[in-house]
């Protein structure tokens, strides 16, 4: 296979580098959602790992306007990557399409209209859409956009959080859907033309080497665009965080060298023209009570990765 920039892997910041000619940066959005598994409408308390505080950054908070959210962001990432040549708005926190059509589209059209903005990402649930959400935000894809603007339509990506396949691990974490409504989720979005990425989370607990490498088949019959896999990060506050204090032998815990050959043995049964957008997440350290691979960056462990492909003389999807 030959990937962009000369990876083993399908890059997805490569694949955007090489479809629009710059660096798409994100930024993330809290636009004061919540979610279905906290309102007490599928159930309370929402997913047992999460603490949405940790997954966001400072000058995301739902206090702000999108646009402020937008100007800040701007700034900050401007010192830290200012390669980046245009952004979009990533809508993050909690379930991003959880609210009545003209809600969204309000929010949405807010985020779009930003002159720096050249799209939107939204973050949600599968069990937070139906055709009429879809239906909207499929023709906010089909829209024009302004004169300067680098792109003749906007970038329009739906992004569900799935997090397993198994309809077990699911319960256990309080997901509060199955599998079975990812999969009516994702293929609907496909349906419509609209790009659609996934998210899942390696460690859960119940879940083996074996139980995750086996759902690379299931991830791979979905129609997605892209995946993320991050490691389990135990968050303090937390439900699971007790959860493993007392059954600490029901969470599968690598070490950074064996987790590298893990997302390696998964990336190998992945299809291949699936664009991986993350294998590892960040948490702040004082959300945790240990970094057992210390503060190794993001982007120190795609360096690591490619290394390691090279290593094992390996690909994604060599076993596909």
């Amino acid at each position: 296979m030959d990937f962009p920039e000369g990876k083993r892997y399908l890059s997805f910041a490569a694949l955007l580098r090489q479809r629009y000619g710059q660096r798409l940066q994100k930024l993330v959005i809290d636009a004061g959602f919540t979610c279905p598994n906290r309102d007490g409408t599928v159930g309370l308390g929402g997913c047992t790992f999460c603490d949405n505080a940790a997954f966001h950054p400072g000058y995301s908070t739902p206090g702000k306007s999108i646009a402020e959210q937008l100007d800040e962001g701007i700034s900050f990432h401007k010192v830290r990557y200012p390669r980046a040549g245009r952004y979009l708005a990533y809508f993050q926190a909690y379930s991003n399409t959880y609210a009545p059509v003209s809600r969204l589209k309000e929010l949405y059209l807010e985020a779009l209209s930003h002159p720096e903005v050249c799209g939107i990402v939204i973050g949600t649930r599968p069990d937070c859409v139906d055709g009429r959400k879809l239906d909207m935000i499929a023709e906010l894809a089909a829209l024009p956009t302004r004169e300067d603007a680098p792109f003749d339509k906007p970038i329009v990506r739906i992004e569900y959080g799935i997090e397993s396949c198994s309809d077990d691990t699911l319960g256990r974490i309080n997901r509060g859907h199955d599998f079975e409504c990812a999969r009516r989720a994702v293929g609907m979005t496909a349906e419509r033309g609209i790009p659609v990425g996934a998210h899942f989370i390696l460690g859960l607990p119940g879940e083996t080497r074996g139980t995750m490498l086996r759902q690379c088949a299931d991830i791979s019959s979905l129609p997605l665009d892209s995946v993320k896999f991050h490691q389990l990060q135990i968050i303090k506050g937390t439900r699971m965080e007790k959860e493993y204090s007392e059954r600490p032998e029901d969470f599968l815990r690598l070490g950074l060298e064996d987790y590298l050959d893990f997302v390696v043995d998964l990336l190998e049964r992945l299809r291949p023209d699936l664009a991986v957008e993350r294998v590892a997440g960040e948490v702040p350290p004082r959300f945790v009570k240990e970094t057992p691979w210390g503060l190794v960056r993001n982007f120190e462990i795609l360096r690591m990765l490619d290394r390691r492909l090279e290593e094992r003389d390996t690909f994604q999807g060599r076993l596909y």
